[in-house]
């Protein structure tokens, strides 16, 4: 059982500051983390290959220091690490990313799963996992909150609006998942020093390594483009009504009328 989890770098912050000329987050002087969702793929991956044996490799894309959390993914129990890097992947939006993944994963070639988080904490788009299985023409279940692997199929259970869909589904497959799917576990010391060594399986790959070519990944590969970004500016009114309750019924109910906002009757 050969499994990729996709993991990302993402701000440790839940307040996001935006450069006002830019329109770019600013990430300086933030802790860099791997993206909350990304953290229970990988504990499904490692509880799969805990249980029925299999070779857990973490792919991500960014710049440089996101190597960091392929580190430590590597020191939670993966077996092996690729970081996606590269001046040309710069500006892409999730179709260029998943154009880049794909390619990544075309490249290892030899996987039965792909595991992602449901989405990332910075972008909440909810949209890498399903175009890279499109790229690769897999089949892909989507809001996985249970997750097992018996014999040769993957038996899961999946989050819809009216309720839960139990599904079953032959490799190769891809999976994002939910924040309930497990708890995962802590870096070891062992891992931490293992995935900082210098004989660290981990893998730098670039533009060339994986065939990508320039008007198809970063800004000049992006179907889309941020026109602007701004924080909203939050201008509250706020007015304290005293009396007794039906006085402050008639008075809510006035300010209410006088804002134009209907009533039922």
């Amino acid at each position: 059982m050969n499994i990729v989890v996709l993991v990302k770098q993402v701000p440790n912050t839940s307040e996001v500051r935006i450069d006002p000329k830019t329109g770019n987050l600013i990430r300086e002087g933030v802790e860099g983390i791997i993206n909350p969702e990304d953290r229970h793929a990988l504990e499904a991956a490692l509880q799969i290959k805990e249980s029925s044996g299999g070779y857990v490799t973490v792919l991500s894309m960014g710049p440089p220091q996101a190597i960091e959390v392929v580190c430590e993914a590597l020191a939670m129990g993966a077996d092996d690490g690729i970081l996606l890097t590269d001046k040309a992947f710069a500006g892409a939006d999730t179709w260029a990313t998943s154009t880049v993944l794909g390619l990544a994963l075309k490249r290892i070639g030899d996987y039965d799963m792909i595991l992602a988080g449901r989405q990332a904490v910075d972008g909440d788009t909810a949209q890498i996992g399903p175009q890279v299985a499109e790229f690769l023409g897999i089949p892909q279940l989507t809001y996985v909150t249970k997750l097992a692997f018996e014999g040769d199929r993957l038996i899961a259970e999946r989050v819809l609006e009216e309720g839960c869909e139990h599904i079953e589904a032959p490799p190769p497959v891809l999976v994002t998942c939910l924040a309930g799917l497990n708890r995962p576990r802590y870096p070891t010391l062992a891992g931490i020093l293992q995935a900082t060594s210098d004989r660290a399986p981990i893998k730098i790959w670039n533009a060339a390594d994986v065939g990508a070519k320039a008007y198809e990944v970063g800004f000049n590969g992006s179907l889309t483009q941020v026109v602007r970004t701004f924080t909203p500016k939050e201008a509250r009114d706020t007015r304290y009504l005293e009396g007794s309750p039906a006085e402050v019924a008639s008075k809510l109910i006035g300010a209410l009328r006088e804002k134009e906002i209907r009533l039922g009757e």
